[in-house]
Parts: C-alpha cells; sequence; structure tokens
C-alpha cells in the first residue's frame, strides 16, 4: 500500500484534524474518555438505524462520525500516554492474523462455523478464563442473550436442530403458565418468562431471525400505526383518550393496509 493510497490520506487528514481541534477547540479539549462514552453509545445506535433503514447514505455518514470517536479515543490514549493509534491498529491486526490461521496458518474449515468455533477456541488459549468473559455487562439485554448464544454454539454447546428449541419454548410457556395460574409468586412468574424469552431467542437464531432486529422492526411499525391513529382522531377532531377500543382499532387496520 503506497503512501499515496486514498486510504491512508483520508486517515491522515483526519488524525491531523484531531491534532488542530485537541489544541484549539474549547469542547474537544475538554473530552476524556468518560466523556465520550454516552456519546459513542449513541453514535452506535443511530449507525444501526441506518443499517435498520437500508439508509447506505447514512451508513456512511455514522461510520465516519464512529470513525472519529475512535480516533478522539486514540489521541486521549497518547495524550494519558496509554496507547496510541498505531498501537490500536497494529494489535487489532495481530488478533485478526492470529485467529485466523485459515487464511496466515495451515487450518483447514469447511463453514463459518468451523471458523466461529475456532475463534472461540483461540480466545481460550489466549488467556481467557470464560468463553462467555467478552460479553459486556452493561450491554443490552436482548442483545446479550443473542451473544451469549452465539458464543457457547462456538464451543459446541447448543441444540442439535430447530425443532428441540422449539419444544424448548412450548416447555417455558407452560412453565410459565404454571406460575401465572397457580403460584402467583412474582419472583417465579419473571424467572420463567425471563427463560421464555430466552428461548425464543434462541429459537430465532435458529430460523435465521435477529430478535433484536425483528423486535426493533416491530416497535417501529407499532409506532407508526399508533401515530395514524392519533392523526385520524385529529382530522376528525377528536381527542384519542376519548374514543373506544373498536374506534381505534378501525384506525390500527386502517394503518395496516396502507403497509400493504
Amino acid at each position: 500500500m503506497s503512501n499515496s493510497d486514498p486510504r491512508l490520506v483520508a486517515f491522515e487528514r483526519l488524525l491531523n484534524i484531531m491534532d488542530d481541534l485537541r489544541k484549539g477547540c474549547p469542547w474537544d479539549m475538554k473530552q476524556t474518555i468518560e466523556s465520550l462514552r454516552y456519546l459513542t453509545i449513541e453514535e452506535t445506535y443511530e449507525l444501526s438505524d441506518a443499517i435498520l433503514k437500508n439508509d447506505l447514505q447514512g451508513v456512511k455518514e455514522e461510520l465516519g462520525d464512529l470513525m472519529l470517536h475512535l480516533v478522539f479515543y486514540a489521541k486521549i490514549g497518547k495524550e494519558l500516554n496509554a496507547f496510541d493509534m498505531t498501537e490500536v491498529l497494529d494489535g487489532i491486526s495481530e488478533k485478526l492474523i492470529r485467529r485466523h490461521p485459515h487464511i496466515y496458518g495451515d487450518v483447514e474449515v469447511s463453514d463459518d462455523e468451523d471458523v466461529k468455533r475456532n475463534w472461540e477456541i483461540i480466545k481460550l488459549a489466549e488467556g481467557k478464563k470464560s468463553v462467555l468473559g467478552g460479553v459486556p455487562e452493561s450491554m443490552a439485554p436482548l442483545i446479550k442473550a443473542i451473544r451469549i448464544q452465539e458464543k457457547v454454539r462456538g464451543v459446541g454447546f447448543d441444540w442439535e436442530n430447530v425443532s428441540q428449541v422449539w419444544d424448548k419454548v412450548n416447555e417455558e410457556i407452560q412453565e410459565l403458565q404454571f406460575e401465572v395460574n397457580q403460584s402467583k409468586d412474582h419472583s417465579k412468574i419473571e424467572h420463567e418468562f425471563g427463560d421464555l424469552l430466552f428461548a425464543l431467542i434462541n429459537y430465532g437464531r435458529f430460523i435465521g431471525v435477529n430478535a433484536d432486529e425483528a423486535l426493533e422492526r416491530t416497535n417501529k411499525r407499532f409506532v407508526k400505526r399508533f401515530q395514524h391513529i392519533e392523526n385520524r382522531a385529529a382530522e376528525q377532531g377528536r381527542n384519542i383518550k376519548d374514543m373506544t377500543l373498536s374506534e381505534m382499532d378501525v384506525f390500527w387496520n386502517e394503518a395496516k393496509q396502507f403497509e400493504k
């Protein structure tokens, strides 16, 4: 890769701009790794929104925002004599080479499942104490469940087929219904409800559905349909709080028809 490579030129330009901002912009000079954290989380969600909308222009813009944050963290790391961008990039490059022995070594794989399995085994060989050690504690619970299931699958702890997972879903439904109808113990109900959600997320994984993305699309559909009810009520000069459920259902079904 030559020094005239446009990727290198663009990256160096961003690094230089970051240097200027840390020297001259009051806001940028004030930031710390801690103060940037919640902003980075926000940018990540904005990227997620663009992906779900299939807004590729938005994806490009949000990637730029995230890249700025990565450069920002590296700049602060250098100022603290903790790490710099070179160390960050070399570290991830070395990790990728080490964890892809089927590309940079003599290991053979037959599919992506072999790749994921090798990845987890290599992580343990590197000194990781648990396959689940890399799952962030602060991760959103639904996404965390997906990652937990994916990671344990990487070392062979998984159901053999989708019918087994569906049987587990039905088992959890029955256990939840029992606690709701018989014990009425809130802690037990919560326990079984959590187990049912975990089983459903697992089932989604087996049928190729990302539970987080599916739920978010459902959220968006619900919001759009409910706002249609509000708009139709406003057109008629009515307060939605004074409408009956049957009346609202008419507008709800109307909104569903518009989606077809």
